[in-house]
């Protein structure tokens, strides 16, 4: 019979408080304000003490889900409300547009110029090679075809090339001009595309009574750092900064704008949400679908970059299928690999392990291949789904820092923190109250305050493939 399973995880997690007091488990029962433990579960008011197992036990693991940012990005100091910088565009000019007679086609807003070459290419991949006679119209451009037909007239053997309002790509490929013709008509301004973000403030707060640091009692724990040791009636200040933590990178992963109208936009002005690694992904950069069965879905992948940036190196941080499924697909390309498994690393010895994952490929561009916990674990997107995986490319790009006034090279993610000379709002953590050592008011307890402010900047994002 199957089994209805439940899920209920919470944080856990080591601490570091800010000033002199630090939070760290005592490898003694030494009662101390570092290791100070809450736990409400260890209730001692009762006629008989219960038979108590010391030693905490993580049936979580380590519960933490914050990694991705650490390992692609890095984070930067910011002093403003608003960070912008700008990106290249295109090198080459293209543009779609539609057939209306047999030597004219309309293109809105176009970049062309008289005396371009061009190919034109219609439905059925019906292609045409053409000279621009006239672009001088803001919406439409006048050509000669250098094949002896025109746009929609019946061709002289019979063929038609294309009917009225047919859907057309169009690049430019040269230029051609006469002996002794003035030159070119106009020129082209360097296209690039102005991108910003701003900074969101996260905080959070932990709160214990004094009367609750009064009591004694000790728990042995160990800690998502490595850390062991005791801590007394504190450890819910521990978790909390450890999901603090987590926070400051789910969102700048999952950080949605305010969108003009939208609910938030209508509460404040100062409520502008941010644009988060996956908005800004679906937003400028690509996004697949559907499942990888195939070394053609692998390919397709390879395909993509060959049209973007081409950055040799990148990798895939996937959900625990999705990379279960790139196995599947890398393992059948091995020749013996669908009868006898024989793929993997090892020695043939007597203690022989099959490895039946992967931890990277090439298929036209080299792709490393990680699991992402925050897509597996069952408290974030690991119960929710929605994102299978994301390709990041690997490395630097350059850009033009409009505060600095000049090219920069930066990684393709990294964070923007608030600071100033006097003001440093990377990760700030402070204690008010008036117990556990804290001395700042007459309210009898102790408040642990955490506060950051911060952006996350996704340069290139054609170089990126959210997969769903």
């Amino acid at each position: 019979m199957a089994q209805s399973i439940n899920f209920d995880g919470a944080g856990t997690g080591t601490v570091t408080i800010g000033g002199s007091t630090s939070l760290t488990p005592a490898p003694g029962k030494s009662l101390q304000n570092s290791n100070y433990l809450t736990n409400a579960q260890y209730d001692f008011a009762q006629q008989y003490l219960p038979d108590l197992y010391e030693q905490e036990f993580e049936r979580y693991g380590n519960r933490s889900v914050a990694s991705f940012l650490r390992m692609v990005g890095a984070e930067i100091p910011s002093s403003s409300d608003l960070i912008k910088w700008s990106e290249q565009g295109r090198l080459h000019v293209q543009a779609t547009g539609s057939v209306t007679d047999a030597s004219n086609i309309a293109v809105t807003g176009h970049s062309f110029r008289t005396n371009q070459t061009i190919i034109i290419s219609g439905p059925n991949d019906v292609q045409a090679k053409a000279l621009i006679t006239d672009a001088s119209a803001a919406d439409s451009i006048e050509v000669a075809l250098y094949q002896n037909f025109s746009l929609v007239e019946v061709a002289s053997g019979g063929d038609v090339l294309y009917t009225a309002d047919d859907a057309v790509t169009i690049f430019v490929y040269g230029s051609e001009f006469r002996k002794g013709e003035n030159g070119m008509d106009g020129s082209l301004e360097a296209d690039f595309e102005a991108k910003e973000n701003n900074p969101i403030i996260i905080k959070d707060k932990y709160e214990v009574s004094g009367s609750e640091m009064a009591h004694v009692g000790w728990v042995e724990v160990s800690t998502e750092n490595g850390a062991s040791g005791y801590l007394w009636y504190l450890k819910s200040e521990s978790e909390t900064r450890l999901r603090f933590e987590d926070y400051l990178e789910t969102s700048m992963i999952e950080g949605e704008p305010a969108g003009t109208g939208s609910g938030v936009a209508a509460l404040s002005v100062d409520y502008k949400g941010t644009k988060g690694l996956f908005f800004e992904v679906s937003e400028s950069g690509n996004v697949s679908s559907g499942t990888i069965d195939s070394r053609e879905d692998l390919e397709a992948l390879a395909k993509v970059l060959d049209k973007e940036g081409a950055i040799q190196e990148n990798v895939i941080f996937a959900n625990r299928a999705t990379s279960f499924d790139i196995d599947k697909v890398l393992a059948a390309q091995n020749n013996s690999g669908a009868s006898t498994a024989s793929y993997g690393l090892f020695d043939n010895d007597e203690d022989m392990a099959l490895n039946l994952g992967f931890t990277g490929f090439r298929i036209g561009y080299d792709f490393y291949k990680s699991d992402w916990k925050y897509l597996n674990d069952a408290t974030t997107r690991g119960n929710i789904g929605g994102i299978d995986g994301i390709v990041v490319p690997a490395g630097t790009t350059t850009v033009y820092d409009q505060v600095l006034g000049e090219n920069a090279k930066r990684p393709f993610l990294h964070v923007r923190y608030r600071v100033s000379p006097t003001e440093d709002r990377k990760y700030k953590s402070w204690v008010v109250g008036s117990a556990g050592g804290a001395m700042t008011s007459d309210k009898d307890n102790m408040e642990v305050h955490f506060l950051s402010e911060r952006a996350l900047c996704t340069m290139g994002a054609n170089n990126f493939i959210l997969m769903q």
